[in-house]
């Protein structure tokens, strides 16, 4: 049966932010003294939350330093950074308009509320997304499949015929736990780190945005 409710994560699924989180985490890290890192191995320390990205830079850069407390600092350097470099991948309005055609429509981030509320806005995806959850916004962070869940529920929406679309381990993980339907973008910056032994066999993969029509229109 084709979803009945569609989920997508945000960084690396509908956006391209590398470059804007490598440079808000080097900042960080030369206003603390230390050296900037190298744009990818930023890239392979996102997905989790912001303080998880200010530790794992952090202890990559050698500085000894509160994540906690540095992360009111990142939160500010990033939103100065928000839309620097940071774009929609090519087709992910289309896939939207598609998506929001045959389901509801959410996003859901291990990102702060506030900086995902005005991604989606600037870029028009509230056009199509009825609700958007955070990582700040009262549930535990994916992959726990408490935020899934509640949106399936505030759907009324069986998990099972939900459809998480997300390009990292996390996004895989968390449908898994969730019990919904998942489908990998494979073009996304998660893919690379993503370690094909956790592959069921039972995924949907899209190479691009575009892809997604096909598959949600006549279900598995």
């Amino acid at each position: 049966m084709a979803p009945a409710l569609i989920v997508f994560d945000l960084d690396g699924t509908l956006i391209d932010s590398r470059r804007d989180l490598a440079d808000s985490a080097n900042e960080l890290i030369v206003c603390r003294g230390g050296r900037p890192l190298p744009e990818d191995a930023v890239t392979g320390m996102v997905g989790e939350g912001a303080r998880t990205l200010i530790a794992r830079a952090f202890g990559a850069a050698g500085l000894d330093a509160s994540p906690d407390e540095a992360l009111p600092a990142f939160l500010e350097i990033y939103g100065r950074r928000l839309f620097d470099h940071t774009r929609p991948y090519h087709g992910v309005p289309g896939m939207l308009r598609e998506a929001a055609a045959r389901a509801p429509v959410a996003v859901l981030t291990n990102k702060p509320q506030h900086p995902a509320d005005r991604l989606v806005a600037h870029f028009g995806f509230d056009r199509f997304v009825q609700r958007v959850v955070g990582g700040d916004a009262g549930f535990p962070r994916k992959p726990s499949p408490d935020s899934l869940l509640a949106l399936a529920r505030e759907a009324g929406v069986p998990p099972a015929r939900a459809l998480l679309v997300g390009d990292s381990w996390i996004d895989h993980e968390n449908a898994a736990a969730a019990g919904t339907r998942v489908c990998l973008a494979r073009y996304g910056f998660g893919w690379e780190r993503f370690d094909r032994a956790r592959l069921r066999g039972d995924e949907w993969t899209i190479d691009a945005p575009r892809e997604l029509a096909a598959l949600i229109g006549t279900g598995p």
